[in-house]
This record gives C-alpha cells, structure tokens and sequence, in this order.
C-alpha cells in the first residue's frame, strides 16, 4: 500500500511495514512494484536504489522517530551499490537491514543489506549497499549539527 494514513497521527505512510529493531539494525519489508523489474525480470539498479531510499523512510522520516526533523533537509552526499546476487521480482517483499557505519556532527553513513523475501536474516544479502547522509538546513543551504536526540537515536543502530 502506498501514501496510506497512519491513524495514530493522520501522518501519510509510504507502505505497511514501518519496520522493526533487530540485533542487526532496522529491518523493513519494501514491496517491489512491477515496474522495478528490468527486462530480465531482476530489479533495476536505478530502482534498487530508490527501494533503499523507501526503506529509509519508516527507519528514519516518520513522526515517531527522533531523526524526523532530517525530512526537511537530508541529502544524500554518496553512495554505494554491490550485487552479490539476484533478485527477482517475484521475491517481493525484499527485506532491507539498515545501520549505522559511521556517525559524525553532520552526517552519518547507513549500511544496508538486502535479501530477497523469506531468506534467513543471516543469509549472505544479495545486496550491500551504503549511503552517507548529510543533515541540511535547507534556509540557509548548509550542513546543520544533528541534534543531541538525532545522534542518540542513530548511535543506537551503529554495530559494534
């Protein structure tokens, strides 16, 4: 489902799965559209990389999260996307994990391992992924200091 309301705040949601802490990070479930798929029927790498910018979104955007204030200024300084496998689209949901690799005053890198539905968690990922995310205050169009909150609440998906 997608841009549904969430009834606790009348805030809009992105899809179903608002994710859930592990061990291992966050993990949510990101439901692979038809137009994901390229011609060999495996998701598209321009696609790969919005379903990980869409796995971000509960982990990191919604109302109830410390970090909600990045969804007015966050901007993605780099990125990185290594396939170790297939996946197609029939194996939708994909499950993406989400940590944190590294976290300074500005900004912080997110690793993401992604597997295919109903694969074991530990499971070698078909795919590893990381993005550094810089917090931005879009007024005056620099980088901004992440709040006391915004780093307590990412220092606790850093992995040791």
């Amino acid at each position: 489902m997608t841009d549904q309301d969430h009834p606790a705040s009348g805030e809009r949601r992105l899809f179903d799965d608002g994710g859930h802490r592990t061990d291992d990070g966050y993990v949510v479930s990101v439901p692979v559209r038809w137009s994901d798929m390229d011609v060999f029927q495996h998701i598209n790498h321009a696609r790969m990389v919005t379903l990980l910018e869409e796995a971000r979104i509960p982990w990191l955007f919604y109302d109830d999260k410390p970090t909600v204030a990045m969804r007015q200024g966050c901007l993605v300084a780099d990125l990185h996307v290594k396939y170790q496998g297939q996946i197609k689209h029939d194996e939708s949901p994909i499950e993406v994990t989400m940590w944190v690799q590294k976290l300074r005053a500005v900004d912080f890198t997110v690793g993401y391992e992604v597997r295919p539905h109903g694969a074991e968690p530990g499971s070698k990922p078909a795919v590893v992924a990381s993005t550094q995310l810089v917090s931005f205050d879009i007024d005056t169009q620099r980088p901004r200091r992440m709040t006391p909150e915004e780093k307590a609440y990412l220092t606790g998906f850093v992995r040791s």
